[in-house]
This record gives structure tokens, sequence and C-alpha cells, in this order.
């Protein structure tokens, strides 16, 4: 069996401390519930002197976390700040005061205004008195990877005499390179006396995109404790993210003679809510938990992963939790993939044929960015026959407001001819048009995805509203609408989507 790696995740202590990343005691206490279902070791709770909040964040993870997870509550050196710590912490089941000081030149020098010997001496009385308050005490040598090793070691030989059971050394700054961090943590291993008895913690920092290299070398070296972020949330570029040593672990974790116990087929879910918490988007590219980190655009990739998903992808998408692969189709798409989308919509078409279709679909290609399934419906329809819209919107009235209850008076004519003016009401006023609609359309299709968007300037901008529906046999189909008053574009959006599908269904049956 490999060495087990505990995961400290400090997404609401570093990572809040992202500019615009704050959160609230609820919404700290809806991550971490996430948290403790994805099976981290530590939580990293907060800083309890910092603010009453999170004082009081600290407090109720520690009353929800029960044995499950060690809560952490961070401190400085200080003892008001150790003893503040202490109090929030006395509703977990497992209390970890995390405590330390700066150790580089810089930081003894220019922040702390202290000698080695006085920092030294700080050190070792914070360690000692923490671990007077509770049993698990962590301590921090801040700047570690810009710090003299010698001294490093000196101090690292103190806090364990005083009764330290974990060891952190951060490379605050994100300024190493993974074989030098690797070499300090391999330093420590070596020098400091009953480091055996402690687990060696490491903390990265993203400054040069290296925080998850730093973190892997950290832990070939030794190391027994990751801390981490969701999506890498953190100061400045952020710290080492979650998903990314999660993953690394689970497939190299021979080599490194490591293993996590962490659920990763929660790690999309939790980088969604953190990103919906804190507000910070991310970015589609991100390794593991990106829009695009399972999605294929060009067309040699689309062909190599429809034959054999490991052609390109090193990861399967359901072990983290995500829907599955996605093949984009663009200009750079080939046969192979518009062939095997085409056939997902239910058309099949002779060599001929399909390269006169391969033909316009490049062309629309060539105007857009990606191409859709309505793109590729509208395609189709083009060379069978011209279908006029099977309903059509002819007026639509919304009464909303508070206290109104949103009402949708609409009316709609259909293939026929036949004027259907009918009145529902709704949650909100798009939700009431689009009930009327189905009151008339009569089939049933559940709403995937609604965008809006302005497409004119000025405040009279006429908007455009994207829409995205599935029909009861799982096909998707797009619909778009445009017009000043929003909601027109809604309901317009609705009714072009469900004649799309409608019209599609005619053409396979």
């Amino acid at each position: 069996m490999t060495r087990k790696i505990d995961i400290l995740d400090t997404t609401l202590r570093d990572g809040e401390q992202s500019p615009g990343c704050s959160m609230n005691t609820q919404e700290k206490v809806i991550v971490a519930r996430e948290l403790l279902r994805m099976g981290v070791d530590v939580i990293e709770a907060g800083f309890p002197v910092s603010s009453p909040g999170d004082f009081r964040a600290v407090s109720e993870i520690g009353s929800i976390a029960g044995d499950q997870a060690a809560v952490a509550a961070f401190s400085r050196a200080v003892d008001s700040d150790i003893a503040a710590a202490a109090d929030a912490l006395k509703t977990a089941e497992r209390p970890r005061i995390i405590t330390g000081i700066g150790v580089s030149p810089i930081h003894m020098e220019e922040k702390l205004r202290m000698s080695e010997d006085e920092v030294l001496e700080r050190a070792a009385h914070a360690v000692a008195y923490a671990k007077s308050l509770v049993d698990d005490v962590q301590f921090y040598a801040e700047d570690a990877g810009r710090a003299n090793p010698e001294f490093l070691v000196r101090v690292v030989q103190a806090v364990v005499d005083a009764g330290a059971t974990v060891i952190e050394i951060p490379d605050t700054t994100g300024s190493c390179l993974p074989e030098a961090y690797g070499n300090l943590i391999k330093t420590i291993m070596e020098n400091v006396s009953g480091i055996e008895n402690v687990k060696v913690s490491v903390h990265a920092h993203n400054d040069l995109g290296l925080a998850t290299a730093l973190a892997l070398a950290g832990v070939r070296n030794g190391a027994t404790q990751v801390e981490c972020t969701i999506n890498g949330l953190g100061e400045r570029a952020g710290n080492t993210a979650l998903e990314e040593v999660v993953m690394a672990l689970r497939m190299h974790g021979d080599e490194l003679d490591a293993h996590t116990t962490i659920q990763t087929r929660e790690l999309t879910r939790a980088s969604r809510l953190v990103s919906r918490v804190t507000g910070m988007s991310v970015q589609p590219n991100k390794a593991i938990v990106g829009a695009n980190a399972f999605a294929h655009s060009s067309g040699i990739h689309q062909d190599g992963v429809l034959k054999a998903r490991g052609t390109y992808e090193i990861i399967d998408p359901a072990e983290v939790g995500a829907s599955g692969s996605d093949i984009i189709l663009s200009s750079r798409s080939g046969h192979a993939a518009l062939r095997h989308r085409l056939q997902e919509l239910g058309y099949s078409f002779s060599e001929e044929d399909f390269e006169e279709v391969y033909e316009r679909f490049l062309e629309i290609a060539d105007q857009k960015k990606e191409v859709y399934d309505e793109d590729l419906e509208s395609i189709v329809q083009e060379r069978q026959r011209d279908i006029e819209a099977i309903f059509t919107l002819n007026a639509l009235q919304i009464q909303c407001g508070d206290p109104l209850v949103p009402t949708a008076v609409a009316t709609i004519t259909d293939a026929a001819g036949v004027r259907h003016v009918v009145s529902v009401t709704g949650t909100g006023p798009v939700d009431a048009a689009y009930k009327a609609i189905d009151k008339v359309v009569g089939i049933e299709s559940d709403l995937q995805e609604f965008a809006v968007k302005a497409i004119t300037r000025g405040i009279d901008a006429i908007g455009e509203v994207t829409v995205r529906i599935t029909a009861q046999d799982g096909r998707v189909y797009n619909g778009r609408g445009s017009d000043n008053d929003i909601i027109v574009a809604s309901a317009k959006a609705y009714i072009n989507a469900i004649n799309r599908m409608i019209q599609a269904q005619r053409s396979r049956s």
C-alpha cells in the first residue's frame, strides 16, 4: 500500500483571501459540507481572531464536521490569536491550531524586525502554548521557500521539540522551482530529529504556475500532507489546486508512493459550488474542472477520441464527476466528428450526399466559432424541403411585479391557421410565457439552458435570447429570438426551439 497523503483544504481561509472571494458564515458552511462529502482530511475553516464572522465560521464548521475531518483554525505566533483559535474550536471533535511565523531573511528583517534567535523563541513558545490548549498543533514556517535552509532546520527542530504534530513548509511567494523545493523537504526529513513522528505538509502558491509541481515534488521527497484550495483560489495567482493534486496522485500514485482518499467524483461539483459562492469563474481551460477539460475541437483529436477515448484523454470524465467528453463542431472538425454527430441526431447519408452536407457545414463553420445541433438540423432541412413555422407568436402580454402574480396572455397561431389565446400564471414572467406556449403546443420538453445578451448598443438595445431544450427522446434543440422586449425575445426563442424540434422529428419519420 502506498503512503496516505492527507489533503488539507484551505479554500475557506487562504482561498477566501482572493480579492472579491469573501464568504459569509452560511456560505462557508455550505462549502464545508461539500468538503466533507469529498472526504478532505483537514478543513482550515478560518482565522478566528481576524473577525467575529471568521470566529463563527470556525465554530459552526467544527460542530458539523464530527470525526469526519479535523477542523483547523489559523493564527499568528501571538498568544491572543492562539487563544481565539482554541475558543472557536471548542465545538470540534478533532481541533487543530495552525500557528507560525516568518523565517526568511526578508520577513525577519523587514516585516518582523526580529533576529533569528527571537524568531526561534517565538516559534517554540507559540507551539507550546497552542499544545497546552489542543493536542493537534500545526506550525507554518512562513516563506520557507526563501529561508536559509540551515536556519529553517533549526526552527523546525525547535517546534518539533515543543510538541508540533504537523510541520508546514510553505513556498509563500511561489518562487521556488520544483527540484529546489523538493530538496528543501528532503533536507528537513534528513536533518530534524523526530521528524518521522510528525506530518510534513507542503503549501505552495502559483505565482509561476508551478504550484501543483511544487506540491508533488514535496510529496516525492517525504511530505505526507498537501494544502490546497478548490479551483486553485488564493492570494495573487492562487494556491495549489486540490483537483490537480488529487488526480495527479491518482494517476502517478505508484511512482510517488502516495495516494489520497478523496472522492474524486465530487471534484466537478465542488468546483462549480465554490465558483458560484465566490463569484469567481473557472477559466474554460482549467485542468480537471474547466469547461473545456474534456472538450475536443480539432478534427484529428475528434477522430481519435471517437475511435478510442484514451487516445487523447488521460482521465475518464466520470472519475471527476464531469458529464462526459464533448465534441465541439467547428471549422477544424473533420468528417468523422460531423458524421458522428449527425448519426446521434438520427441522420445517415450516402457518401455523395454526406460530402454535400460537409461542404455546407464548412461554410457555416467559417462564419461561426461553433456549429450547434440546430445548425446541423438546418443544413439537413435545406436539403429536404422548406417547412414553414408550425407555431407563430402573434402577441404576448405580461403582467408582473411585486406583489402581483406573474401572468402571461399569449396569442399563438398553429400550422392550420387556428389562433389560440391562453392566459397562464408562473413563478416569473418568462416562466409564465413558457407555460402559455406549452399549453398551446402540447409537447413535453425540458428547458436546459437560457442565455440573454444585447446585440446592439444603448439603453434601447435589442436583446437576443438563446435557449436549449431537450425532447423526450433526449435530443437537444436550440432556439433564438430577438426583440427590444426581452420577455418577447424569450418567447420567440422558445417557440423557435420547439419548431426546430417538431421539424426534425417530422424529417426523421
